[in-house]
């Protein structure tokens, strides 16, 4: 089983060794709403400018909403702001290398992670958190074997987390690939379901604020 999750983002750990878990869920929360909301207040213009941006770049809405496997197994629609043609996901769920899909706002977008910010609406909905196991499509968390599915999913999903940070260029990888949605399913899913388990087991608030920290200087480093 933990060399099925991989071995850089952790094993996962028998019940009889695993930690319990530091952070209060109320405290994460509370966290998790007054992070989000004064986010959205501070944020308020800027996002303003990118929704316009999106907007006119490319015809289609502001927000790419799709259904996303939150915790406990519950669907919800995740906020992004639509970085690819209208209807153009019927040809994959992936996103690959330069990817022709993706428009000229989207480039820039996804580079700077700027199109995830939309998700501080998610997390002051409680859909998700602002730290956590990033939020799979159904497709993909058909494939979680089943001890790592319940472990997972029994945490809100997060806008960031180790994964996010340790293999952003994820899709530049896909993009060598003979073929992308087995390398995905075969390889980067399950190191990504290391780290995952990994957070789900032992998060607490200050490993939170670590990994936020982390993300924000990982974007101003690229």
């Amino acid at each position: 089983m933990s060399e099925r999750l991989g071995k850089k983002g952790g094993e996962l750990l028998p019940p009889c060794c695993r930690p319990r878990r530091h952070g209060s869920r109320l405290v994460k929360r509370l966290f998790d709403i007054v992070a989000s909301g004064a986010g959205l207040i501070v944020l308020a213009l800027p996002l303003a400018a990118v929704a316009l941006w999106v907007k006119l770049d490319s015809p289609g809405p502001v927000f790419f909403r799709q259904v996303r496997v939150g915790r406990n197994g519950t669907l919800f629609r995740i906020h992004k702001f639509r970085t690819m043609q209208v209807d153009t996901e019927r040809q994959g769920q992936l996103t690959v290398g330069a990817d022709s899909r993706v428009t000229g706002a989207g480039r820039l977008l996804r580079k700077t992670k700027l199109d995830e910010l939309p998700q501080l609406i998610d997390v002051l909905f409680g859909d998700m958190s602002l730290v956590g196991p990033r939020p799979e499509v159904p497709k993909y968390v058909a494939h979680y074997p089943d001890e790592a599915k319940d472990i997972v999913l029994s945490v809100r999903p997060g806008i960031t987390d180790w994964a996010s940070i340790r293999m952003i260029d994820e899709n530049e990888i896909l993009g060598r690939a003979a073929d992308p949605e087995r390398a995905y399913i075969d390889e980067v899913l399950p190191e990504k379901l290391g780290y995952y388990v990994r957070y789900a087991e032992t998060h607490n608030l200050w490993e939170d604020i670590r990994i936020i920290v982390a993300t924000l200087m990982k974007i101003v480093s690229r």
